[in-house]
């Protein structure tokens, strides 16, 4: 049987004319006057809202500025050659395999998120979820806005299913899982290489994160399972309806164990391929005391950090940790902030494919979205 849709309210606001790039700065746009613009469709601009969020994207940009001058400061003697890898026949292949493998990574990604539909009793093809995480991928560190491509792609779902809570509850789920992920990969990178256990700080601090990450989610899921509190926020707004949609997702998926091992399952091949980018980029930026183990030990608590709202797309925190966790490993400071700006590159290159796809739109209205079977 498909399990019951919880619509949230719809919007009470009154439509208006479609935005045109030319008339606002996109860094200015909220969620929605983004979306709409990419869809063709109208909506109610609040006056009000480009002039308190035009200074968000300046201030993000300048603190990314700042934290990468202090990391200038502080490294002695600091080279700015060493910031340019030495190409050669065989710097060009581990750079292909980086682009390949990060692109890879956002398909593995739209395969999560078909897993995570399929456990809410929704059948989505994974060729309508490529063109649409693409385009969040574009959305989210492409265009110089302050807002991530999960908006698109709740948006673009939920108008093809007409289910827009449970388009939002599977997007906040698919999310969720790497943080269950992400831990359990960086301790299995410190089992199988006991040296890693051994760096002092960096050791230490990499384990926290792990801890902390997962005592974060248990934490979240926990709250979001009682009926008495996430259950009541399903139809709430901001962070209270985030709970509310893990709250629908979980009820979901803790009826069908094998859907949610499914999304756990493609969740860490997607993290394990991030790791493998990570480690061809590492070879990219003339790194190669660093092992995978220590990648995989090191670089999810990177990963963790970077999604802090401090700066730009990490800027300035990926690097100050990738100075925390190699140079114990022996790897010269300029080269671990090489590494973290040349994953941000990689990053901008991967989500380029998804331009077409976000000018293209997103798929047409569905009477009714195919239900996966159900027991």
């Amino acid at each position: 049987m498909r399990p019951p849709r919880h619509n949230l309210p719809p919007d009470r606001e009154s439509p208006a004319e479609i935005l045109a790039p030319e008339e606002h700065d996109l860094a200015s746009l909220d969620a929605r006057s983004l979306v709409a613009m990419a869809e063709g469709t109208s909506v109610h601009i609040d006056q009000a809202a480009p002039t308190r969020k035009r200074w968000v994207l300046p201030l993000r940009l300048a603190v990314s500025g700042v934290m990468l001058l202090v990391l200038y400061l502080r490294i002695p003697e600091f080279s700015w050659h060493d910031l340019v890898p030495d190409w050669s026949a065989t710097t060009a292949l581990w750079a292909a395999a980086a682009v390949i493998a990060t692109v890879i990574a956002v398909a593995l990604s739209a395969a999560r998120w078909q897993r995570v539909l399929h456990g809410l009793g929704v059948a989505i093809p994974l060729g309508l979820l490529l063109p649409i995480t693409f385009a969040g991928q574009f959305v989210s560190n492409v265009l110089p806005t302050t807002i991530g491509g999960d908006v698109l792609r709740v948006t673009r779902l939920g108008r093809h299913t007409g289910d827009n809570a449970g388009a939002f509850a599977s997007v906040s789920l698919e999310r969720l899982t790497g943080w269950l992920v992400l831990p359990l990969i960086s301790w299995t990178g410190f089992a199988l290489d006991a040296s890693l256990r051994d760096l002092g700080r960096a050791t230490s601090v990499a384990l926290t994160i792990g801890a902390v990450t997962l005592l974060g989610l248990i934490v979240i899921l926990v709250a979001a399972g009682l009926p008495g509190l996430g259950g009541r926020m399903v139809a709430e707004a901001g962070w209270r309806r985030f709970l509310g949609a893990v709250h629908l997702g979980v009820g979901r998926l803790r009826r069908h164990p094998l859907d949610a091992l499914g999304v756990v399952v493609a969740g860490a091949a997607f993290q394990l391929v991030l790791c493998g980018a990570a480690y061809a980029a590492a070879r990219v930026a003339g790194i190669d005391s660093v092992s995978f183990t220590a990648i995989l030990a090191f670089y999810p608590a990177v990963l963790v950090a970077q999604v802090l709202p401090l700066g730009i797309s990490g800027l300035g925190v990926r690097e100050g940790a990738f100075v925390l966790f190699l140079e114990p490993l022996g790897v010269q400071a300029e080269h671990a902030v090489a590494l973290g700006l040349l994953l941000y590159l990689l990053n901008l290159i991967g989500s380029l494919v998804g331009a077409p796809a976000f000018a293209a739109g997103g798929p047409e209205r569905s009477v009714r979205a195919p239900s996966a079977a159900a027991p």
